[in-house]
Protein backbone atom coordinates (compact mmCIF):
# COMPACT_ATOMS: atom_id res chain seq x y z
CA UNK A 1 0.00 0.00 0.00
CA UNK A 2 1.38 3.31 -0.84
CA UNK A 3 0.72 7.00 0.64
CA UNK A 4 -0.06 9.52 -2.41
CA UNK A 5 -0.22 13.06 -1.39
CA UNK A 6 -2.61 14.78 -3.95
CA UNK A 7 -3.21 18.65 -4.14
CA UNK A 8 -5.49 20.66 -5.87
CA UNK A 9 -5.66 24.13 -6.81
CA UNK A 10 -8.18 26.25 -6.76
CA UNK A 11 -9.56 25.85 -10.39
CA UNK A 12 -10.22 22.27 -9.63
CA UNK A 13 -12.48 23.02 -6.94
CA UNK A 14 -13.59 26.42 -8.06
CA UNK A 15 -17.55 25.08 -7.85
CA UNK A 16 -19.93 21.83 -6.77
CA UNK A 17 -19.25 19.82 -9.42
CA UNK A 18 -15.41 20.00 -9.65
CA UNK A 19 -15.14 19.70 -5.78
CA UNK A 20 -17.82 16.14 -6.58
CA UNK A 21 -15.18 15.80 -9.40
CA UNK A 22 -11.82 15.66 -7.00
CA UNK A 23 -14.08 13.94 -4.53
CA UNK A 24 -14.16 10.86 -7.22
CA UNK A 25 -10.77 10.59 -8.24
CA UNK A 26 -9.40 10.80 -4.62
CA UNK A 27 -12.01 7.37 -4.19
CA UNK A 28 -10.59 5.97 -7.06
CA UNK A 29 -6.97 6.35 -5.79
CA UNK A 30 -7.85 4.92 -2.59
CA UNK A 31 -9.65 1.92 -4.79
CA UNK A 32 -6.54 1.26 -5.90
CA UNK A 33 -5.22 0.17 -2.44
CA UNK A 34 -3.64 3.49 -1.71
CA UNK A 35 -3.63 5.78 1.26
CA UNK A 36 -4.52 9.48 -0.11
CA UNK A 37 -4.17 12.73 2.07
CA UNK A 38 -5.66 16.17 0.58
CA UNK A 39 -4.31 19.43 0.38
CA UNK A 40 -6.61 21.93 -1.16
CA UNK A 41 -6.53 25.70 -2.37
CA UNK A 42 -9.66 28.03 -2.13
CA UNK A 43 -12.00 28.24 -4.39
CA UNK A 44 -11.48 29.58 -7.54
CA UNK A 45 -11.12 33.23 -6.82
CA UNK A 46 -11.73 33.47 -3.48
CA UNK A 47 -8.52 34.50 -1.88
CA UNK A 48 -8.78 37.83 -4.58
CA UNK A 49 -12.40 38.06 -3.27
CA UNK A 50 -11.34 38.40 -0.25
CA UNK A 51 -8.39 40.55 -0.53
CA UNK A 52 -11.04 43.05 -2.67
CA UNK A 53 -13.17 43.20 0.48
CA UNK A 54 -10.20 43.82 3.14
CA UNK A 55 -9.19 46.79 0.26
CA UNK A 56 -12.89 48.47 0.51
CA UNK A 57 -12.09 48.84 4.24
CA UNK A 58 -8.54 49.66 4.68
CA UNK A 59 -5.74 50.39 2.81
CA UNK A 60 -3.13 49.46 5.81
CA UNK A 61 -4.73 46.06 7.00
CA UNK A 62 -3.08 44.64 9.78
CA UNK A 63 -1.40 41.32 8.71
CA UNK A 64 -2.04 39.23 11.48
CA UNK A 65 -5.38 40.27 10.74
CA UNK A 66 -5.59 39.84 6.95
CA UNK A 67 -4.05 35.79 7.48
CA UNK A 68 -7.05 35.47 9.48
CA UNK A 69 -9.11 36.54 6.48
CA UNK A 70 -7.63 34.44 3.95
CA UNK A 71 -7.11 31.25 5.80
CA UNK A 72 -10.67 31.11 5.88
CA UNK A 73 -10.42 30.49 1.58
CA UNK A 74 -8.41 27.34 2.05
CA UNK A 75 -11.03 26.12 5.28
CA UNK A 76 -14.05 26.60 3.40
CA UNK A 77 -12.96 24.37 0.41
CA UNK A 78 -11.64 21.45 2.55
CA UNK A 79 -14.99 21.17 4.65
CA UNK A 80 -17.28 20.83 1.41
CA UNK A 81 -14.40 18.32 0.10
CA UNK A 82 -14.51 16.43 2.88
CA UNK A 83 -18.66 16.75 3.04
CA UNK A 84 -18.19 15.30 -1.03
CA UNK A 85 -16.22 12.00 0.02
CA UNK A 86 -18.67 11.20 2.77
CA UNK A 87 -21.63 11.59 0.21
CA UNK A 88 -20.28 9.32 -2.51
CA UNK A 89 -19.77 7.00 0.55
CA UNK A 90 -15.85 6.94 2.42
CA UNK A 91 -15.03 8.49 5.16
CA UNK A 92 -12.99 11.94 5.26
CA UNK A 93 -11.93 14.31 7.94
CA UNK A 94 -10.51 17.68 7.27
CA UNK A 95 -8.11 19.57 9.01
CA UNK A 96 -6.30 23.19 8.96
CA UNK A 97 -2.94 23.79 9.26
CA UNK A 98 -2.35 24.14 12.63
CA UNK A 99 -4.56 21.23 13.05
CA UNK A 100 -2.21 19.46 10.76
CA UNK A 101 0.62 20.41 12.96
CA UNK A 102 2.28 22.93 10.18
CA UNK A 103 3.89 25.03 12.39
CA UNK A 104 5.59 28.41 10.72
CA UNK A 105 7.87 31.16 11.92
CA UNK A 106 5.50 34.55 12.82
CA UNK A 107 5.72 36.41 9.25
CA UNK A 108 2.56 37.19 8.28
CA UNK A 109 1.69 36.80 4.46
CA UNK A 110 5.03 34.71 3.17
CA UNK A 111 5.29 32.47 6.56
CA UNK A 112 8.18 29.55 5.99
CA UNK A 113 7.27 26.11 7.27
CA UNK A 114 10.16 25.98 10.09
CA UNK A 115 8.14 22.20 11.62
CA UNK A 116 5.53 20.03 10.32
CA UNK A 117 4.32 17.11 13.05
CA UNK A 118 1.32 15.62 11.52
CA UNK A 119 0.34 13.32 14.36
CA UNK A 120 -3.52 13.92 13.61
CA UNK A 121 -3.04 13.65 10.08
CA UNK A 122 -1.26 9.97 10.93
CA UNK A 123 -4.56 9.08 12.90
CA UNK A 124 -6.82 9.60 10.84
CA UNK A 125 -4.79 7.87 8.06
CA UNK A 126 -4.58 4.75 10.14
CA UNK A 127 -8.61 5.07 10.54
CA UNK A 128 -8.85 4.12 7.38
CA UNK A 129 -10.21 7.84 6.86
CA UNK A 130 -9.14 10.39 3.71
CA UNK A 131 -7.52 13.47 5.55
CA UNK A 132 -7.62 16.41 3.89
CA UNK A 133 -5.58 19.30 5.00
CA UNK A 134 -5.99 23.18 4.41
CA UNK A 135 -2.81 24.68 2.24
CA UNK A 136 -1.65 27.60 2.70
CA UNK A 137 -1.74 27.79 6.01
CA UNK A 138 -0.21 27.34 9.55
CA UNK A 139 0.94 28.45 13.20
CA UNK A 140 3.26 30.46 14.42
CA UNK A 141 5.44 28.31 16.43
CA UNK A 142 6.29 31.53 18.53
CA UNK A 143 3.19 33.27 19.22
CA UNK A 144 0.90 30.60 17.93
CA UNK A 145 -1.18 33.14 15.88
CA UNK A 146 -2.52 31.44 11.75
CA UNK A 147 -0.27 32.53 9.53
CA UNK A 148 -0.56 32.52 5.51
CA UNK A 149 2.72 31.17 3.27
CA UNK A 150 2.27 33.46 0.32
CA UNK A 151 2.23 32.66 -3.13
CA UNK A 152 2.62 28.58 -3.96
CA UNK A 153 1.70 28.04 0.03
CA UNK A 154 -0.65 25.21 -0.74
CA UNK A 155 1.73 23.51 -2.93
CA UNK A 156 4.67 23.96 0.06
CA UNK A 157 1.77 22.05 2.60
CA UNK A 158 1.46 19.66 0.66
CA UNK A 159 5.26 18.57 -0.11
CA UNK A 160 5.77 19.26 3.53
CA UNK A 161 3.18 17.06 4.63
CA UNK A 162 4.20 14.50 2.14
CA UNK A 163 7.89 15.04 3.35
CA UNK A 164 7.38 14.41 7.08
CA UNK A 165 4.83 11.28 6.36
CA UNK A 166 7.04 9.51 3.99
CA UNK A 167 4.49 9.65 1.58
CA UNK A 168 5.20 7.94 -2.15
CA UNK A 169 4.76 10.48 -4.12
CA UNK A 170 3.42 14.01 -3.87
CA UNK A 171 1.03 14.73 -6.87
CA UNK A 172 -0.22 18.51 -7.99
CA UNK A 173 -3.05 18.63 -9.56
CA UNK A 174 -3.99 21.88 -11.93
CA UNK A 175 -5.46 22.64 -15.29
CA UNK A 176 -2.59 21.54 -17.80
CA UNK A 177 -1.58 18.11 -18.45
CA UNK A 178 1.75 18.92 -16.73
CA UNK A 179 4.59 21.39 -16.83
CA UNK A 180 5.26 22.42 -20.28
CA UNK A 181 7.89 24.30 -22.01
CA UNK A 182 6.17 27.15 -22.19
CA UNK A 183 2.78 28.64 -20.51
CA UNK A 184 0.06 27.27 -23.23
CA UNK A 185 -1.83 29.83 -22.87
CA UNK A 186 0.83 32.24 -24.38
CA UNK A 187 2.52 29.78 -26.37
CA UNK A 188 -0.41 27.23 -27.63
CA UNK A 189 2.12 24.81 -29.27
CA UNK A 190 3.87 24.37 -26.23
CA UNK A 191 4.94 20.61 -25.63
CA UNK A 192 4.50 18.33 -22.26
CA UNK A 193 7.87 17.67 -20.64
CA UNK A 194 7.98 14.06 -19.37
CA UNK A 195 10.30 14.69 -16.85
CA UNK A 196 12.54 16.84 -15.71
CA UNK A 197 15.18 17.10 -12.96
CA UNK A 198 14.49 19.14 -9.47
CA UNK A 199 17.70 21.38 -10.86
CA UNK A 200 15.71 22.58 -14.30
CA UNK A 201 12.37 22.74 -12.25
CA UNK A 202 13.87 25.46 -9.81
CA UNK A 203 15.23 27.92 -12.50
CA UNK A 204 11.99 26.99 -13.94
CA UNK A 205 10.00 28.15 -10.72
CA UNK A 206 12.54 30.90 -9.98
CA UNK A 207 11.91 32.46 -13.16
CA UNK A 208 7.86 32.59 -12.90
CA UNK A 209 6.65 29.77 -14.51
CA UNK A 210 3.47 29.54 -12.18
CA UNK A 211 2.72 25.62 -12.24
CA UNK A 212 4.99 24.65 -9.37
CA UNK A 213 6.33 27.49 -7.22
CA UNK A 214 10.18 27.69 -6.13
CA UNK A 215 9.36 26.79 -2.37
CA UNK A 216 7.87 23.71 -3.01
CA UNK A 217 10.40 22.47 -5.55
CA UNK A 218 13.40 23.58 -3.17
CA UNK A 219 11.57 21.21 0.00
CA UNK A 220 10.43 18.53 -2.42
CA UNK A 221 14.51 18.43 -3.64
CA UNK A 222 15.70 18.58 -0.34
CA UNK A 223 13.45 15.81 1.42
CA UNK A 224 13.26 13.58 -1.90
CA UNK A 225 10.08 13.74 -2.37
CA UNK A 226 9.42 12.61 -6.20
CA UNK A 227 6.24 14.99 -7.85
CA UNK A 228 4.19 14.13 -10.15
CA UNK A 229 2.04 17.40 -11.95
CA UNK A 230 -0.99 16.28 -13.83
CA UNK A 231 -4.47 17.46 -14.50
CA UNK A 232 -7.24 16.98 -11.89
CA UNK A 233 -9.59 17.58 -15.68
CA UNK A 234 -8.17 14.35 -17.15
CA UNK A 235 -6.07 10.52 -16.59
CA UNK A 236 -3.49 11.30 -18.53
CA UNK A 237 0.27 10.72 -17.23
CA UNK A 238 1.89 14.36 -16.21
CA UNK A 239 5.56 15.20 -15.65
CA UNK A 240 7.76 14.40 -13.34
CA UNK A 241 9.74 16.06 -11.59
CA UNK A 242 13.35 14.11 -10.10
CA UNK A 243 14.43 14.80 -6.73
CA UNK A 244 18.14 13.65 -7.91
CA UNK A 245 20.24 11.75 -10.24
CA UNK A 246 19.43 8.64 -8.44
CA UNK A 247 15.92 8.49 -9.14
CA UNK A 248 15.72 8.13 -12.82
CA UNK A 249 13.06 6.80 -14.81
CA UNK A 250 14.11 3.74 -17.33
CA UNK A 251 14.65 5.26 -20.76
CA UNK A 252 12.57 3.23 -23.23
CA UNK A 253 14.53 1.46 -26.33
CA UNK A 254 14.33 4.24 -29.34
CA UNK A 255 14.25 7.32 -26.79
CA UNK A 256 16.64 9.67 -26.87
CA UNK A 257 20.17 9.26 -24.23
CA UNK A 258 21.05 13.16 -23.89
CA UNK A 259 18.42 14.88 -22.20
CA UNK A 260 17.23 18.12 -24.40
CA UNK A 261 19.27 21.41 -24.48
CA UNK A 262 16.64 24.06 -23.34
CA UNK A 263 13.50 22.70 -21.26
CA UNK A 264 11.55 25.75 -21.50
CA UNK A 265 11.16 29.31 -21.42
CA UNK A 266 9.49 30.36 -18.46
CA UNK A 267 7.84 34.43 -17.87
CA UNK A 268 6.99 36.43 -15.34
CA UNK A 269 4.77 39.64 -15.10
CA UNK A 270 5.38 40.16 -11.18
CA UNK A 271 8.40 41.66 -11.03
CA UNK A 272 9.29 45.46 -11.07
CA UNK A 273 12.59 47.15 -11.26
CA UNK A 274 13.80 49.44 -9.03
CA UNK A 275 16.90 51.46 -9.50
CA UNK A 276 18.89 53.18 -6.82
CA UNK A 277 20.35 56.45 -8.58
CA UNK A 278 23.42 58.51 -7.91
CA UNK A 279 25.02 55.50 -4.90
CA UNK A 280 28.24 56.84 -4.00
CA UNK A 281 31.07 54.07 -5.35
CA UNK A 282 32.35 53.40 -2.01
CA UNK A 283 33.00 50.13 -0.51
CA UNK A 284 30.10 48.78 1.57
CA UNK A 285 27.36 50.94 -0.13
CA UNK A 286 25.78 47.98 -1.86
CA UNK A 287 26.06 45.91 1.43
CA UNK A 288 23.95 48.72 3.08
CA UNK A 289 21.40 48.92 0.25
CA UNK A 290 20.76 45.43 0.60
CA UNK A 291 20.82 45.09 4.16
CA UNK A 292 18.08 47.53 4.62
CA UNK A 293 15.57 45.44 1.90
CA UNK A 294 16.53 42.19 3.70
CA UNK A 295 15.26 43.92 6.43
CA UNK A 296 12.41 44.57 5.05
CA UNK A 297 11.50 41.28 4.40
CA UNK A 298 11.70 41.43 0.86
CA UNK A 299 13.50 39.18 -1.87
CA UNK A 300 15.98 40.05 -4.50
CA UNK A 301 16.25 39.09 -8.17
CA UNK A 302 18.42 40.18 -10.81
CA UNK A 303 21.16 42.69 -9.71
CA UNK A 304 22.93 44.97 -12.19
CA UNK A 305 25.52 47.59 -11.04
CA UNK A 306 26.82 50.20 -13.58
CA UNK A 307 30.14 51.42 -13.79
CA UNK A 308 30.78 54.47 -12.02
CA UNK A 309 30.18 57.71 -14.00
CA UNK A 310 33.58 59.25 -14.85
CA UNK A 311 34.73 62.59 -12.23
CA UNK A 312 31.19 61.99 -10.18
CA UNK A 313 32.42 59.18 -8.04
CA UNK A 314 28.65 57.37 -7.80
CA UNK A 315 26.87 54.71 -9.79
CA UNK A 316 23.63 52.90 -10.61
CA UNK A 317 22.19 49.71 -8.68
CA UNK A 318 18.97 48.20 -10.35
CA UNK A 319 17.65 44.90 -9.40
CA UNK A 320 14.05 43.80 -9.65
CA UNK A 321 11.79 42.14 -6.25
CA UNK A 322 8.15 41.24 -6.45
CA UNK A 323 5.66 44.14 -6.74
CA UNK A 324 4.24 43.22 -3.64
CA UNK A 325 7.22 44.51 -2.02
CA UNK A 326 7.56 47.69 -3.83
CA UNK A 327 6.17 49.66 -1.36
CA UNK A 328 7.54 48.96 1.97
CA UNK A 329 10.62 48.47 0.40
CA UNK A 330 11.11 52.11 -0.97
CA UNK A 331 9.69 53.20 2.05
CA UNK A 332 12.81 51.61 3.67
CA UNK A 333 15.22 53.05 1.10
CA UNK A 334 13.56 56.74 1.53
CA UNK A 335 14.08 56.77 5.39
CA UNK A 336 17.81 55.91 5.01
CA UNK A 337 18.50 57.84 2.22
CA UNK A 338 20.69 60.53 3.95
CA UNK A 339 22.58 57.69 5.62
CA UNK A 340 22.92 56.13 2.50
CA UNK A 341 23.64 59.33 0.31
CA UNK A 342 22.46 58.06 -3.10
CA UNK A 343 20.20 60.54 -4.83
CA UNK A 344 17.03 59.30 -6.17
CA UNK A 345 14.93 56.33 -6.46
CA UNK A 346 13.47 55.45 -10.35
CA UNK A 347 10.45 52.67 -9.78
CA UNK A 348 8.72 50.46 -12.74
CA UNK A 349 6.03 48.07 -12.86
CA UNK A 350 5.65 48.19 -16.34
CA UNK A 351 8.45 44.96 -16.58
CA UNK A 352 8.64 41.77 -17.82
CA UNK A 353 10.97 38.85 -17.16
CA UNK A 354 11.75 35.58 -19.45
CA UNK A 355 13.68 33.21 -18.56
CA UNK A 356 15.60 30.30 -21.22
CA UNK A 357 16.27 27.11 -19.19
CA UNK A 358 17.90 23.90 -19.80
CA UNK A 359 20.94 21.48 -18.41
CA UNK A 360 21.51 21.20 -22.05
CA UNK A 361 23.05 24.66 -22.08
CA UNK A 362 25.92 23.55 -20.04
CA UNK A 363 27.71 21.95 -23.03
CA UNK A 364 26.39 23.18 -25.85
CA UNK A 365 28.07 26.17 -27.66
CA UNK A 366 25.46 29.16 -29.82
CA UNK A 367 22.84 28.84 -27.40
CA UNK A 368 23.45 32.78 -26.41
CA UNK A 369 23.36 33.87 -30.03
CA UNK A 370 20.61 32.43 -31.06
CA UNK A 371 18.31 33.25 -28.26
CA UNK A 372 19.56 37.36 -28.40
CA UNK A 373 18.82 37.02 -32.14
CA UNK A 374 15.74 35.52 -31.24
CA UNK A 375 15.22 38.49 -29.31
CA UNK A 376 16.48 41.14 -31.63
CA UNK A 377 14.73 39.65 -34.85
CA UNK A 378 11.65 40.10 -33.05
CA UNK A 379 12.18 43.56 -32.10
CA UNK A 380 12.74 43.09 -28.09
CA UNK A 381 14.99 45.66 -26.55
CA UNK A 382 16.19 44.18 -23.27
CA UNK A 383 16.89 46.38 -20.26
CA UNK A 384 18.52 43.92 -17.82
CA UNK A 385 20.38 40.69 -18.63
CA UNK A 386 21.16 37.80 -15.81
CA UNK A 387 22.78 33.96 -16.11
CA UNK A 388 23.63 30.98 -13.87
CA UNK A 389 24.76 27.43 -15.82
CA UNK A 390 21.69 26.66 -17.11
CA UNK A 391 19.46 29.82 -17.38
CA UNK A 392 19.26 33.38 -19.40
CA UNK A 393 17.14 35.66 -18.02
CA UNK A 394 16.31 39.12 -19.45
CA UNK A 395 14.38 41.80 -18.19
CA UNK A 396 12.48 43.51 -21.24
CA UNK A 397 8.97 46.02 -21.33
CA UNK A 398 5.84 44.32 -20.35
CA UNK A 399 3.95 44.67 -23.54
CA UNK A 400 6.97 43.16 -25.28
CA UNK A 401 7.16 39.67 -22.69
CA UNK A 402 4.51 37.18 -24.62
CA UNK A 403 6.21 37.88 -28.20
CA UNK A 404 9.63 37.19 -26.69
CA UNK A 405 8.48 34.28 -25.46
CA UNK A 406 6.55 33.13 -28.51
CA UNK A 407 9.94 34.18 -30.51
CA UNK A 408 12.29 32.52 -28.01
CA UNK A 409 10.00 29.26 -27.87
CA UNK A 410 10.18 29.03 -31.71
CA UNK A 411 13.76 29.74 -32.07
CA UNK A 412 14.59 26.51 -30.35
CA UNK A 413 12.16 24.20 -32.38
CA UNK A 414 10.18 23.65 -28.90
CA UNK A 415 6.75 24.15 -31.02
CA UNK A 416 4.33 21.27 -31.09
CA UNK A 417 2.43 20.22 -33.89
CA UNK A 418 -0.82 20.25 -31.94
CA UNK A 419 -1.87 22.98 -29.57
CA UNK A 420 -1.68 21.75 -26.00
CA UNK A 421 -5.01 21.54 -23.65
CA UNK A 422 -5.97 23.83 -21.11
CA UNK A 423 -9.06 22.53 -19.21
CA UNK A 424 -9.79 25.72 -17.15
CA UNK A 425 -8.72 28.36 -15.02
CA UNK A 426 -5.66 30.51 -15.10
CA UNK A 427 -2.95 27.99 -14.39
CA UNK A 428 -2.81 27.40 -11.10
Amino acid sequence: MSLIVQKFGGSSVSDAQGIKRVARRIIDTRAEGNDVVVVVSAMGDTTDELLDLANQLTDEAPAREMDMLLSAGERISMALLAMAIDGLGAKAASFTGSQAGVLTDSIHGKARVIEVSPQRVRRAIDRGYVAIVAGFQGMSKESNDITTMGRGGSDTTAVALAAALGADVCEIYTDVDGIYTADPRVVPAAQKIDTISSEEMLEMAASGAKILHLRCVEYARRFGVPLHVRSSFSTNEGTWVLPSPDDQIKIQEGEPLEQPIISGVAHDRSEAKVTIVGVPDIPGKAAQIFGIIAGAHANIDMIVQNISTSGTGRTDISFTLPMVDGKHVQEALRAAQADVGFEDISYNEKVGKLSLVGAGMRSNPGVSYTFFEALHQAGVNVDMISTSEIRISIVTDADKLDTAVRAVHAAFDLDAEQDATVYGGTGR
